[in-house]
This record gives C-alpha cells, sequence and structure tokens, in this order.
C-alpha cells in the first residue's frame, strides 16, 4: 500500500508550529514498510484540500490526514471528506456520549459546534479520541482509503496507534528495522569523521540494497542508518546484523558514539 500525509492547517503554513505530526507518522508508516512519497500542507481551505486530494489519490492507495476535525468555523476536514466520498453524515451515538459527559463535567450545555465533532460518514470506523474532544474516522470507498485524524499531537499520535491496530498493519508484508550508529563529531574526537570521509569508509557498503546503508551530516555527529525489510521484526533484526557489524569494522569503534535501534 502506498499512503500520503495531508496536513491540514494554515498556522502550518504561515510556520506558526512545527509540523510534528507528519514527521512521527512518515517515521511509523516506514517501519511498517508501507510506503509514503510525497507529503502536502495545505490551509483550512475546502476547495484546495480537494485538490490535494484528487492530486495524492492520483499516486496513493490512502491518505491520512491530520487537522480540521475540531469544533470551530475553520475545522472543515471531515465536513469536506464527507463530501468528497459522497458519504453520508450521521451521528455516532458514542462520540456523541463523550461529548455530553465532558459538557457535563465542565457544567455547561453541549454547543452545536461541538456536537459537530461527533458527526461521522455513514459506514466509517470512527477512532474514539481518548485524549481531546473530536474523533478520528476511517473511510473506504471505491478503492481508496483515508485516515482522518485530530491535529494535536497528544491526541494524534495515540489514536494513530488505534489506527495501526485496526487498519494499517494489516495492509503490509513486511516490516522495517533500523539501527543508528551515532559518530563523534570532530571537535570531541579530533577525527575525520565527516560525511565524506565516513562514505568512503564504508565503501560498497552504501550500495546494498537490503540491508542498505545509508550516512546523514548533524550538526552534533555523522549518523550512519542501518536498515533492512522482512516479514517479520526477527527476520529483519537476523538480516541486519551481519551488515551492522561490517559498518562498525569499517567504521572503527573509536569513532562511534552509540549505536541504538531506532
Amino acid at each position: 500500500m502506498v499512503v500520503e500525509i495531508i496536513s491540514v492547517g494554515t498556522e502550518l503554513l504561515m510556520g506558526s508550529i512545527l509540523n510534528t505530526n507528519a514527521q512521527h507518522i512518515a517515521k511509523k508508516l516506514a517501519h511498517m514498510g508501507l510506503d509514503a512519497y510525497y507529503q502536502t500542507v495545505v490551509g483550512d481551505n475546502p476547495e484546495r484540500l480537494r485538490a490535494a486530494l484528487d492530486i495524492a489519490y492520483t499516486r496513493a492507495d490512502c491518505v491520512i490526514t491530520t487537522g480540521g476535525l475540531g469544533p470551530t468555523k475553520d475545522d472543515l476536514t471531515k465536513e469536506m471528506l464527507i463530501s468528497y466520498f459522497d458519504c453520508t453524515p450521521v451521528e455516532d451515538p458514542e462520540a456523541l456520549r463523550r461529548l455530553e459527559t465532558r459538557a457535563a463535567k465542565r457544567g455547561v450545555p453541549l454547543s452545536e459546534s461541538m456536537r459537530k465533532q461527533a458527526t461521522v460518514p455513514a459506514g466509517a470506523i470512527v477512532l474514539q479520541n481518548e485524549n481531546g474532544t473530536a474523533p478520528g474516522v476511517i473511510i473506504e470507498h471505491g478503492g481508496r482509503a483515508c485516515i482522518m485524524l485530530p491535529g494535536p499531537p497528544k491526541e494524534m499520535k495515540p489514536m494513530f496507534e488505534t489506527a495501526c491496530d485496526v487498519f494499517l498493519r494489516g495492509k503490509s508484508d513486511k516490516v522495517f528495522v533500523s539501527m543508528n550508529v551515532k559518530l563523534y563529531t570532530m571537535a570531541e574526537k579530533g577525527l575525520p569523521v565527516g560525511e565524506s570521509p565516513v562514505a568512503d569508509r564504508l565503501g560498497t557498503l552504501v550500495d546494498g540494497q537490503n540491508p542498505t546503508v545509508a550516512t546523514y551530516a548533524k550538526e552534533d555527529g555523522v549518523l550512519v542508518r542501518v536498515t533492512a525489510a522482512a516479514p517479520s521484526t526477527e527476520e529483519a533484526r537476523e538480516l541486519l546484523a551481519p551488515i551492522l557489524a561490517a559498518t562498525r569494522e569499517a567504521i572503527g569503534d573509536d569513532y562511534i558514539r552509540y549505536v541504538e535501534e531506532d
């Protein structure tokens, strides 16, 4: 399955907040062996969101959206997706019950703007929100899927795990395991550990297809990531082990700060 991420929120386009949601989702998708080739950020505008979806579905089977599920007027993602897939909007009883309970605890009536969060597409999988008010939704329609998640990371991250359990993990036949080999900086060791010298030491190891070996220049020293793909985590680790050992030998232990699984 090919997955595309669309982050919804004008505040993201304006640079008011950092888009950590896309980073988190992309990393999790890679570990599940699901391909993600594109990410898009779009403002709180239904026409531009529709255009982004049109493009996304020319190159992906599933789109994951974050943001735009709340009670305010600019939270339009769910309404737009209901229209996009030509679904019937219905009120989810459990989501409504949770909203009513929350309102009662605060001693206020449930407003219409808050109540709209309980509206979901008929036939969709509803992801109840244990850390906020807006539920998420999984739609499958005409061979395409969409997972709608809330924008706040404290709500999005646990809900994404639920979406993985009920939907995404069944869509991949492989898992990825990565080991990070973090190197010292030149200032710390007085050693030539810039990215180019490291790549030279690794030689043909960087040409491998599975496992792969890649170098990344970081402000606090070079990172070498060794990644293997296999049907199970155990098989991936077994595949990875000899290449990791060869990588460490090629670099030299004097250069290595630590090695950890990503």
